[in-house]
């Protein structure tokens, strides 16, 4: 069977998995039936990437999950640690919590590995989403300059911001959104990874813009699918104040475009470990230069394994508030 066929064929799964998703946790949502209704934001996340896909599959011909399915698999651990670490941070920053989670723990840390699988995904899907449609296609700006000098500003302000949140949150805690982009971004340039500094270098500004949006958007869905759940996250950082979207705080929305910028540079760090592949279109290839070592692979493998257990008791201890199994 022709490769186009073959794609073809796998591109009615994530269509028909996605409206299938969609009934199921809308559905029980407004019947109040749990884990739906509880869980509501999950499947909405499910089903919104997984159309979001297909919806590119259509326009182009070729998408993440049905081209590059071996990509968008590797992308779902890290998905996940990515995420605990910034819950990692807020058992330190106090600047979220959760309310109304299933009561069973087995059901309740299955959310937070489900709901983090969808972090990378969602993001990335929808800048692909909008790079189909042909958004910020011309975008353009004056190459920047990169020097040592540059690179070393950058890192020394992207670890500032990361100190300052933990040593006082009260005062500090929002620079834990810029503090990835700016630490993370030159350590990928130096690693010869994907970089949006190797973009701008190149006075190319699409991806960067891209990601500002996709971030914006997945703001809003995620603000707009947690009033709509049984469960809540809640915001509770310091000048939150008092103008909400969907029960969310409208300065909150300013930080995710900044966690787009730090997810994808995070994820191209993650990608060393795989000579540099990554999940975008024609990046499948190694990187020249790009060798981890087995110490790296293996601490990495450390790492991944210790955040993806430790993390979930943690979130339970620091973070959640209340228990309800339904309504």
């Amino acid at each position: 069977m022709p490769q186009g066929a073959i794609e073809d064929a796998k591109a009615r799964f994530p269509l028909y998995a996605g409206v299938l998703l969609a009934f199921m946790g809308t559905a029980g949502n407004a019947l109040g039936v749990e884990p739906f209704r509880s869980l509501f934001h999950i499947f909405a996340w499910w089903s919104y990437i997984l159309l979001s896909d297909a919806v590119v599959y259509g326009l182009k011909g070729e998408s993440l999950i049905v081209s590059r399915t071996e990509e968008f698999l590797f992308l779902l651990p890290w998905s996940v640690f990515i995420w605990f670490i910034f819950e990692l941070a807020n058992v330190r920053l106090g600047s979220w919590g959760y309310m109304f989670v299933p009561s069973e723990t087995e059901l309740r840390r299955a959310g937070y590995y489900l709901s983090g699988a969808t972090i990378l995904p969602g993001l990335f899907v929808t800048a692909e989403t909008l790079s189909a449609i042909g958004l910020f296609k011309s975008s353009a700006a004056a190459p920047l300059r990169i020097t040592p000098r540059l690179l070393d500003r950058l890192t020394a302000a992207g670890a500032a911001s990361l100190a300052l949140p933990l040593l006082m949150p009260r005062y500090f805690f929002a620079l834990l959104w810029v503090a990835f982009p700016l630490l993370l971004e030159p350590l990928c340039y130096r690693l010869r990874l994907r970089s949006l500094l190797r973009d701008l270098e190149r006075g190319d500004a699409r991806r960067s813009l891209r990601l500002l949006a996709s971030g914006a958007a997945y703001g809003l869905l995620l603000g707009l699918w947690n009033h709509m759940s049984g469960s809540k996250t809640v915001y509770t950082a310091p000048l939150a104040g008092k103008l909400e979207l969907f029960g969310t705080p409208l300065t909150a929305y300013l930080a995710f475009p900044l966690l787009a910028l730090g997810c994808y540079a995070m994820y191209n760090l993650a990608t060393y470990l795989r000579c540099g592949r990554s999940w975008e279109e024609n990046a499948q290839e190694p990187l020249p230069g790009v060798y981890p070592s087995p110490r790296v692979l293996l601490a990495a493998a450390l790492a991944l394994a210790a955040v993806l257990y430790l993390t979930p008791p943690l979130i339970d201890a620091r973070t959640v508030r209340l228990y309800v199994a339904g309504f």
